[in-house]
């Protein structure tokens, strides 16, 4: 049966020459049809990344297996996927609603290309926002004594539900480093980006009281170094002395949410690679 489908390719492998005319070989020879094609070798760690879409008459089984041998012959990591697909998504959160209804709102409008499976939350204050979305809402009090059994519940949601992509949005929680190692290159945070930078309680407030000129939002793969992971997706809006505290975080807020959905996209439609410490981003 040949049905014609739409198929994502990705591809990792250690620089060399003749990569792109080997991959586009193999791809005529399954009788595709390239719709898209984009392409980085790396200096820094000699390091090749392809992202191709292509349409093609066969079946995935018939795709994969020319696909197979001239990936282990150039050592590649690979994905083959359905362009669109939507990826199964576990958001984590606490009170912030923000972040967590634009996510819900894009996922129902069909502007994100997502499978919102659960929200697991700190404290209950959301469950009515998810309820109206239809999306399964379950909340628990994490405290030090019940942080592990916590994270123990989100692994195993994620086991269960097939949970392809974790997203802390506005989650007020530092994980556990095992738990950033058991879900490393698939969990997003999203946190303001001020210049200077406030830590603690009341970034906005601080920021008024300084005079800052620029606030923005930065979306970066979730590592053990706390808010250092590979960055995905930044962005950035100028205010001045005229608004106030509350009018700051409105701004804030606004650059949240646009840099976490749109980090959210790249990383759904497979756009986004981890070349070491940062990213190799496909638009």
């Amino acid at each position: 049966m040949t049905t014609s489908s739409h198929w994502v390719l990705t591809l990792d492998c250690p620089d060399r020459p003749g990569i792109v005319h080997a991959v586009t070989g193999a791809v005529a020879a399954a009788q595709g049809n390239i719709t898209e094609l984009q392409q980085f070798s790396s200096i820094d760690t000699g390091r090749f990344f392809m992202r191709v879409q292509v349409q093609t008459g066969f079946e995935r089984s018939s795709f994969e297996e020319s696909l197979a041998p001239l990936a282990a012959y150039l050592q590649a990591t690979w994905t083959l996927d359905e362009v669109g697909r939507r990826r199964r998504t576990l958001i984590l959160a606490s009170k912030a609603a923000h972040c967590v209804n634009d996510l819900l709102f894009r996922q129902r409008s069909g502007l994100l290309p997502l499978e919102v499976v659960g929200v697991m939350a700190n404290h209950p204050d959301l469950r009515p926002l998810a309820t109206f979305y239809g999306v399964d809402f379950r909340d628990f009090v994490v405290l030090p004594e019940t942080k592990a059994a916590f994270e123990a519940d989100v692994l195993r949601r994620v086991e269960e539900d097939d949970v392809e992509l974790v997203v802390l949005a506005r989650y007020m929680q530092i994980l556990s480093p095992e738990l950033c190692r058991a879900l490393a290159g698939r969990a997003i945070n999203i946190h303001h980006s001020f210049l200077p930078g406030f830590k603690g309680a009341n970034p906005y407030r601080q920021a008024h009281e300084r005079g800052v000129k620029l606030i923005g939002a930065t979306a970066h793969f979730v590592t053990p170094d706390l808010d250092e992971g590979p960055i995905i997706e930044q962005n950035v809006t100028r205010v001045d002395h005229t608004l106030d505290v509350h009018q700051l975080v409105a701004r804030g807020q606004e650059q949240e949410t646009r840099t976490l959905a749109e980090a959210v996209r790249l990383y759904a439609e497979r756009r986004v690679f981890l070349d070491g410490p940062r990213t190799v981003i496909f638009a």
